[in-house]
């Protein structure tokens, strides 16, 4: 399989696998009150619990957000909120290793904002899980740091998402992840890259309606049956 389909996040499809925002102090950066700060700086936020039943119904979480569309920290004078906000934390902020780095951005986060990922839709895949969870956000929020991203130019997301719903998806995650305690999988990005995926070129068009139906029912056997066949793997029985 390795040798015969291209990967995942391949340029060709313009397939990309992301990891949401690491802020060091979720405390600060993680609200549910939208009069908090300036509503220009609060950014709707999903976290792996807000995937738990198959969907994403958001739990009404907001990234206290520092960065400019353009990549730069904000300017804490243009906002007298935010500015209050991150002073009444100032101490707990400059503690963390970001902070002590670069004290004069003492108020980012980890990671950067990519800001047009937000309005992208994209599949989210929670970090620790027993089995493969994808779940479609059609372009609305931006993932928490045990979230990871998938975009894609070419495929129908819920599409992809069938493939890796099924049993098919999983099978290479545990090919190359360790099993934790519990029999938990780390569904990171280092090997979700590593998933090969059909030709998007050569998928019978019945078996993406497949593929897609079961991803939105859920289904993970149909999934299964469905991405055995597009891998000319073959199906099971039953």
């Amino acid at each position: 399989m390795e040798a015969e389909f291209p990967l995942l996040e391949d340029t060709n499809t313009g397939t990309k696998v992301g990891i949401g925002v690491a802020t060091g102090a979720d405390k600060v950066f993680l609200t549910k009150d939208p009069e908090l700060v300036e509503e220009s700086r609060l950014l709707p936020l999903a976290l792996a619990k807000d995937t738990m039943n198959g969907v994403l119904e958001w739990s009404g979480h907001y990234l206290v957000n520092p960065w400019e569309a353009d990549g730069s920290l904000v300017d804490l004078e243009l906002y007298p909120k935010l500015r209050r906000y991150f002073g009444d934390n100032e101490a707990l902020l400059k503690r963390r290793h970001v902070g002590r780095k670069k004290p004069s951005h003492w108020y980012r986060t980890i990671d950067k904002v990519n800001h047009s990922l937000t309005g992208r839709p994209k599949l989210l895949i929670p970090d620790i899980k027993s089995a493969a969870h994808p779940v479609c956000d059609r372009g609305e929020y931006y993932p928490h740091h045990n979230l990871y991203h998938v975009t894609s130019e070419g495929w129908d997301l819920k599409v992809l998402g069938g493939l890796l719903l099924s049993e098919v998806g999983q099978f290479f995650v545990e090919c190359y992840a360790v099993r934790m305690s519990g029999g938990y999988l780390r569904f990171q990005a280092q090997y979700l890259r590593r998933i090969r995926v059909p030709h998007l070129k050569k998928l019978d068009p019945r078996l993406a309606q497949e593929l897609a139906g079961a991803f939105q029912a859920r289904d993970v056997r149909a999934a299964t049956r469905a991405a055995l066949r597009t891998y000319g793997i073959g199906e099971i029985p039953g």
